[in-house]
């Protein structure tokens, strides 16, 4: 039982791991595409549109430093994202220099090209806060491309470039900023989330899926326990119940070996490091009730066979713990080819079941019984 909870708990926390793993996976991927936007808008289309209207501007020099300070926030932008430092002041610095970007490039421009190309950091650096807010609330993002919106129409108005035509063209420009940025922005985030639902999603059915197999498994073990109880404890039963004697020595043996199953049957069921060696402890303290003096040793590092191996390993030595009458010498040796479990006490013969896979010796002499059993059989 301890074993199949230890595995459910190990097949949530897989769940648990690889959901973790989907969703971070996601997060990074969409971070990376708002950095390479960015980069490709800024060399796409602000440089062409910088070098383009060159003789235009009124300090070219300083669009030129623009430039270079708008690259400058995005690298900085992009290697906190991506390395995931980012915290709230750095991010509200970097917004408001990027804020300072776009108010540089609108006082380089004349009041004519406030609605062209010509400004072309009103447009792009929201793809700068896209980057420097990432982690934070959309309400900031939000903050961030209003005041740049009017930003770019408190300058038209103060240099009397505002009409209706420029008003559209202004409309277009900040329109058309707002819904690529913030679109992205919400787009990225919410899929984000659906990738997290469905990743989490996934975990809880894989959870459960697992659950319902340890539930099977532990299931079957139980069923396979009752039967093999009803093996050791029916046949004794039926004779008892058909009025055979219980001081019969026979039968007292059977009894004793019916006991020892049990209590191997018990033992079986137990979260140990070195299963068959509680077995094997369990069924001597059967003997050790009867008052047979039981001397147990280990030697080596012991194997872990399946349940039925050990099974085979312990059945001929509990036959004889079970029909000693005053001492028994129990050893179990671990050797990198396998496990043997030997027993030398002072009981009559017992009868030996081959195994498949057990090799099984037995020896008397001197009123003593030697016998040997082996995993894997040579």
């Amino acid at each position: 039982m301890a074993a199949m909870s230890t595995d459910a708990r190990t097949a949530d926390a897989t769940a648990t791991g690889v959901t973790a793993q989907v969703a971070a996976r996601y997060a990074r991927g969409a971070t990376i595409a708002a950095v390479v936007i960015a980069g490709c808008w800024h060399l796409g289309f602000d440089l062409p549109s910088a070098i383009i209207n060159w003789t235009v501007y009124r300090w070219p020099w300083l669009v030129a430093g623009v430039w270079l300070v708008y690259v400058v926030i995005g690298a900085v932008g992009a290697v906190l994202l991506l390395t995931g430092a980012t915290r709230r002041r750095a991010a509200r610095l970097l917004a408001v220099a990027a804020v300072g970007v776009a108010a540089a490039l609108l006082a380089a421009c004349p009041p004519g090209t406030l609605d062209t190309p010509a400004n072309w950091a009103t447009g792009s650096v929201g793809w700068l806060a896209v980057i420097v807010l990432w982690r934070r609330p959309l309400a900031e993002l939000l903050v961030f491309l209003a005041a740049n919106a009017l930003l770019m129409l408190g300058v038209m108005i103060v240099a009397d470039a505002l009409d209706r035509i420029s008003f559209a063209r202004y409309v277009m420009v900040i329109l058309g900023s707002l819904t690529l940025q913030l679109g992205y922005s919400i787009s990225t985030h919410g899929f984000d989330t659906a990738a997290r639902w469905a990743a989490e999603n996934s975990a809880r059915r894989a959870e459960a899926m697992a659950r319902r197999t340890a539930i099977e498994v532990v299931a079957l073990a139980r069923a396979e326990r009752f039967q093999t109880l009803r093996r050791a404890t029916a046949p004794i039963l039926a004779e008892l119940a058909a009025g055979a004697d219980p001081a019969e020595p026979g039968m007292r043996h059977r009894c004793a070996v019916g006991a020892a199953r049990l209590r191997r049957l018990i033992a079986e069921t137990d979260d140990n490091p070195e299963p068959l060696l509680h077995e094997v402890r369990a069924c001597a303290d059967v003997a050790e009730r009867r008052g047979v003096m039981v001397s147990l040793n280990a030697v080596g590092v012991l194997p872990v066979p399946p349940v039925a191996v050990r099974r085979a390993l312990t059945e001929a030595p509990i036959e004889v713990l079970s029909g000693a009458r005053t001492y028994a010498r129990v050893t179990v040796v671990g050797t990198d080819a396998g496990v043997v479990l030997s027993v030398i006490a002072d009981a009559p013969d017992v009868a030996v079941h081959p195994h498949s896979e057990v090799a099984i010796d037995q020896h008397r002499e001197n009123g003593r019984i030697w016998i040997e059993t082996r995993w894997p059989a040579e």
